[in-house]
């Protein structure tokens, strides 16, 4: 897929470190989902270190594609939906090191995916969809206006079938409304 020379914008190092630091809270908050039912796979905790790295001024590097990609195959094999959904939100957090500055509404799961996996394996964990809406509610209050800025310059999360688009929506709506 061609991208427009006229969809390009700035994407300072210092805004995507914030984005990914913004992914990686929202991680954390679900990373011992995972690990109590898998304790012994690092690859989730391998991903947060990786991304908490790169938000910590490391620089960008192939440590936070391979590690989001393990991550994401942790997911794979994990044996609760609720364990899946933390696996995948720390492979979202890593990957978050890696958002494209062009204007294109997939980029936008570099920013809040990581937050919807959370509030799935939250909403699951719970057994009530209200649990998985208050993750949201405390995402989106730790986003900083850094991440509110970058997040405007791309189109809208799309509305989507599944949990975790439901979530990026909600999510890119109340932070929008800021």
């Amino acid at each position: 897929m061609a991208i427009d020379p006229e969809d390009y914008f700035d994407l300072e190092m210092s805004e995507l470190r914030e984005v990914a630091r913004f992914a990686v809270l929202n991680a954390e908050d679900v990373l011992a989902v995972f690990e109590d039912v898998s304790p012994g796979d690092e690859r989730p905790r391998a991903a947060i270190n990786a991304a908490w790295e790169f938000a910590h001024g490391a620089k960008r590097s192939k440590l936070q594609r391979v590690t989001a990609l393990d991550a994401h195959r942790a997911a794979k094999d994990a044996i609760s939906a609720a364990a899946k959904h933390a696996a995948h939100a720390a492979g979202d957090a890593a990957a978050a090191a890696y958002l494209h500055p062009f204007a294109k509404a997939e980029q936008v799961g570099h920013i809040l995916r990581s937050a919807a996996h959370a509030a799935c394996a939250t909403e699951l964990l719970a057994g009530s969809p209200q649990a998985g809406t208050d993750h949201i509610t405390r995402a989106a209050a730790r986003a900083t206006p850094i991440v509110i800025n970058v997040l405007r310059r791309y189109p809208p999360a799309p509305a989507g079938k599944s949990r975790v688009a439901e979530f990026m929506h909600l999510l890119d709506g109340i932070l929008r409304s800021r």
